[in-house]
C-alpha cells in the first residue's frame, strides 16, 4: 500500500486488479484495501478462489467503507479500468507437486501488455516476489510500469517501522546482565 500511496499520491478511489491464486497475499489486500478506499477486482480460476470467510469479511468491509469488491474467473474482466495489476506466485512452497496441474489451470492468467490493454491509462504492476515467468512476462515485469523493486524496498521500511513501534511500546523486565 505504501508503494501505491507514494506513486499515486492517494489510495482513495484506486482500483486494484488481482490476477491469480486466491492466496494469503490477496487475503491481506482484501482486509486492508476497503479501509483505505481501494476497490478490488479479483480474478481467480475456479477452485482457486479466495477463502469464503475472508470474502465475506471483505464484502462487509467494502460495504462499511464505501468501496467495491468484484469477483470473476476472467482476468481481462478484472483488469478493466484497473489502476494497479497485481499477481503473486501460483505455486507456493510446499505445493511443488501441484505445479503441473496449476500451470494448466492458470493458463490465461499471465499478466501481459495484452491483458493490460483494458486497464486504466495510468496502470502499474506489483508482485511481491519472487516471480516466475508464467505469472508475468518480462515485458511487463521489467517495464517502467512495474513497481516491484520499489515495493520490495518498501517492505524493509515497513518491517523497520513495526519493529520500532514494538520496541517503543516495550518495557524491558529482564534484568541487565552484570558482567
Amino acid at each position: 500500500m505504501q508503494t501505491l500511496q507514494d506513486h499515486f499520491g492517494s489510495l482513495r478511489g484506486l482500483t486494484v486488479a488481482w490476477v491469480g491464486d486466491g492466496n494469503n497475499i490477496i487475503h491481506s489486500f482484501m482486509m486492508g484495501a476497503p479501509k483505505l478506499g481501494i476497490n478490488l477486482k479479483i480474478a481467480t480460476p475456479k477452485g482457486y478462489e479466495t477463502y469464503p470467510n475472508v470474502t465475506k469479511d471483505a464484502d462487509e468491509l467494502a460495504k462499511q467503507y464505501g468501496t467495491e469488491m468484484f469477483y470473476t474467473t476472467d482476468p481481462r474482466e478484472a483488469c478493466e479500468g484497473a489502476n494497479v495489476l497485481v499477481t503473486d506466485t501460483w505455486i507456493s512452497m510446499g505445493q511443488e507437486e501441484e505445479k503441473e496441474q496449476k500451470l494448466k489451470v492458470f493458463q490465461g492468467y499471465q499478466v501481459t501488455h495484452k491483458l493490460a490493454e483494458v486497464a486504466a491509462k495510468d496502470w502499474v504492476f506489483l508482485h511481491c516476489l519472487p516471480r516466475k515467468q508464467e505469472e508475468v512476462d518480462d515485458a511487463v515485469f521489467y517495464s517502467d510500469r512495474s513497481l516491484v523493486w520499489t515495493e520490495a524496498e518498501n517492505r524493509k521500511w515497513t518491517v523497520m517501522a513495526v519493529i520500532l513501534s514494538l520496541l517503543n511500546d516495550h518495557i524491558c523486565t529482564t534484568p541487565k546482565p552484570d558482567y
